[in-house]
């Protein structure tokens, strides 16, 4: 009876960083519960109306309606006999949870009855302590509306952005109608579905009559307008990071029945808050420069353009046929055009997002989409390889604006990223970083789903230098002709099998073009895959999380490294080696990291790959220290929206320049736990010669990675105002 008179109604869960401070809270209910005068008299009459008409009547348990409904089932006629105070010893104790039924949990029927008992047990101890207002209040508090959303003031904000003291009879008959099945009755996702239940709600409302037929009449005959524009800035610590916890958190919370959202768990994770901190800053400092580069390129004009450059002159239209709310438009205004049109074009009040912080605005949805449409986003996840440690995960910009992960919910095309995985290949399979090949035209024929077909790449620069040139010299100068070359040697289903085989499981096309970054991966997968190389070898499944305890602090699971030894030590050390030549040999793609003298101190080695999708759209970095391996994304989320040259848009001068910033900060700091150093000497004997200088050659100007011009273009406004040709489209860049 005292659980009864003093409700637990949720506990917070709440994840840490690795030295023990907090990231954020995982909770149900917001932190100030709505009171019972703060509910509209429209919502307990459709609750009522709904789910349990005789309320008032019974006391706790309508036999009544219970054995109807058993009738009701033989028939064929399926409805539910339990009342809204079951329903609420359900949510609020737990009955049908596994860890209450006891032994007995595992006989179907038996189960059934134990917990209907529990429930109808606790159902006459919660009447015999609580008034009916009291037990529609904290049922109304608790009950789950899907998405992550719990409780009616959440419910109704995050939908009609009203408070539930401010619902008309329609709007209070949608919200209490999704909760007979809150994914199908979805206003936002299936609006037509929704608003057949709203009606549904509202005619038993009618039948009972809590309202006359006039209201019924007017109510009856609304669309749901929906209005999401309500942000939550009570929050629970929400970040990027955050919401990879739970994502990484939901099978094991479905396995060992455990609510990260009531259950109180403590999560332990890898994160290494002195790093996050500096790669968020690296990210905030580095974003804020290219977005202004981004801008001055393309002045006024629209940055959505197709293949060939030219501009989609039906971007925004489609961009606004993908709004939750345009189903409804299109109902409401009868498909007529004209009005959707002027709804979208409708001014109103809204605070965005800016480089500069949230600032309060007029706009119409057109000027929404046109504004978001044009930021660039980032993604950078940093792992320790010997530990498998996950060290540092920035999912994006701006949680709050843009909820899309991008270390691991996006995937996009890795571009020359992918190349080591060519020579990685040939590594292993006879080859040695000493092998000459020459860069010169090359033509591939091949079969792509029974078709004949060629492939001629292009490098970066369009022009071809027929020198020769060491396997490591061509992928330190992420020269496509070579890699090609390569490519065809050992053949592009080898390349896709050593892809995998490192940590890569997204699917790859097997074309010859896989090595140069033609299929789409996530920054996860690409940290995973080059940790490899790191780690003598060895392949790992990267942790985030080491352990989950109870409030009180018994561990419930830890969770430790998982490993797989997949290529020889030789090979991964080779690898290494091939990776410095990004810095080391002439025209080296990485060479821009000189420009960040907190690097180059007591004769530290950087290895790393540059890498640009086709048209400028992607940019990517990946970064070796001696001790971490870390990955960088830039780019635009709508692939149409991109730089139009290599100057401002290869990977070079996107993300390199986040990766420079962030290990800068890294080692200026003595706490930090990683210093300068040499990458690891041998860890066998090397039976391959790797020892073969290349010629100093006089570097061009013209290159775009030559050294003698400003190589980390963030550091610089350089206004361009003219676009400027795409290159081709079969061009895989640097």
């Amino acid at each position: 009876m005292q659980d009864i008179k003093t409700p637990t109604l949720s506990l917070a869960s709440e994840v840490y960083y690795a030295d023990g401070t907090l990231i954020g809270r995982y909770y149900k209910e917001n932190r100030s519960p709505v009171e019972f005068k703060s509910i509209s008299p429209n919502i307990i009459n459709a609750l009522v109306a709904t789910e349990d008409v005789r309320f008032y009547k019974h006391n706790g348990v309508d036999f009544y309606s219970f054995f109807t409904s058993i009738l009701s089932t033989a028939k064929g006629d399926k409805r539910g006999g339990s009342t809204i105070t079951q329903q609420l010893a359900k949510n609020l104790f737990e009955t049908r949870k596994k860890k209450s039924q006891g032994i007995l949990k595992h006989v179907p029927v038996i189960k059934t009855i134990v917990y209907k008992c529990k429930e109808w047990l606790t159902a006459f101890k919660i009447e015999h302590v609580y008034t009916k207002q009291q037990i529609l209040t904290l049922y109304l508090n608790t009950v789950p509306f899907g998405n992550n959303t719990f409780g009616i003031k959440t419910a109704s904000l995050k939908i009609f952005n009203k408070a539930p003291d401010a619902l008309d009879p329609a709007q209070a008959a949608t919200l209490v109608g999704m909760l007979k099945a809150t994914s199908t009755y979805n206003p936002i996702n299936n609006p037509e579905r929704s608003l057949e239940r709203r009606n549904v709600v509202l005619g038993q409302m009618l039948k009972y009559n809590f309202i006359n037929k006039a209201d019924y009449d007017t109510n009856i005959k609304k669309p749901i307008t929906l209005d999401l524009s309500y942000v939550d800035n009570e929050g629970q610590g929400d970040s990027y990071l955050r919401q990879a916890v739970e994502r990484w958190l939901k099978k094991w919370c479905h396995d060992n029945d455990y609510d990260l959202y009531q259950d109180g768990l403590k999560i332990y994770t890898t994160i290494d808050p002195r790093l996050q901190k500096y790669a968020e800053e690296a990210v905030a400092e580095k974003m804020k420069m290219l977005q202004r580069r981004f801008d001055d390129l393309w002045g006024k004009k629209n940055p959505w353009r197709d293949l060939n450059g030219n501009e989609i002159t039906d971007f925004v239209l489609k961009a606004e046929e993908h709004l939750p709310i345009y189903q409804l438009l299109q109902k409401k205004y009868n498909n007529n055009i004209a009005l959707i049109n002027a709804y979208f074009g409708k001014p109103k009040r809204m605070t965005v997002f800016t480089w500069n912080g949230e600032k309060d605005t007029t706009f119409s949805s057109v000027d929404s989409i046109k504004y978001y449409t044009r930021i660039l986003n980032t993604g950078m996840m940093t792992i320790e390889p010997t530990t498998g440690k996950i060290k540092v995960w920035v999912g994006g910009i701006d949680h709050k604006y843009f909820n899309y992960d991008h270390v691991n919910q996006s995937h996009r095309q890795a571009g020359s990223t992918f190349k080591p995985f060519a020579y990685l290949t040939a590594i292993d399979n006879g080859y040695s970083p000493c092998d000459v090949f020459t860069d010169q035209p090359v033509s591939i024929k091949y079969k792509d789903e029974g078709k004949d077909q060629v492939w001629e790449p292009k490098n970066a620069d369009f022009k071809f230098s027929y020198q020769q040139m060491s396997l490591r010299w061509a992928m330190g100068k992420s020269v496509n002709s070579i890699t090609a070359q390569v490519t065809e040697k050992v053949g592009w289903d080898k390349v896709v099998e050593y892809a995998h085989k490192c940590g890569i499981e997204s699917p790859l096309k097997s074309v010859p073009s896989v090595s140069l970054g033609s299929n789409d991966v996530s920054v996860f997968e690409m940290v995973r895959a080059y940790s490899t190389f790191l780690n003598k070898g060895v392949k790992i499944d990267p942790l985030l999380i080491t352990k989950i305890t109870d409030g009180q602090g018994n561990v419930l699971d830890e969770f430790n490294l998982k490993s797989e030894k997949v290529l020889s030590e030789e090979t991964a050390w080779l690898m290494l080696y091939m990776f410095r030549g990004g810095m080391e040999e002439p025209g080296g793609t990485s060479q821009a990291l000189w420009e960040y003298p907190g690097l180059w101190k007591k004769d530290n080695q950087i290895g790393g790959k540059t890498g640009t999708s086709t048209g400028y759209v992607d940019g990517w970095y990946m970064g070796i220290t001696k001790d971490l391996v870390t990955g960088v994304w830039v780019g635009a989320d709508d692939r149409s929206v991109h730089f139009t040259t290599s100057e401002s848009g290869e990977g070079s001068h996107t993300a390199l320049p986040i990766f420079g910033a962030f290990m800068q900060k890294v080692y200026a700091d003595p706490k930090s736990g990683y210093t300068y150093g040499l990458f690891p000497k041998p860890w066998t004997k090397i039976t391959k010669k790797y020892d073969c200088p290349s010629p100093h050659l006089k570097v061009d100007s013209a290159d775009t990675d030559s050294l003698f011009r400003p190589l980390d273009t963030t550091k610089t406004d350089q206004p361009k105002t003219d676009q400027e040709p795409a290159p081709d489209n079969n061009q895989q860049n640097r």
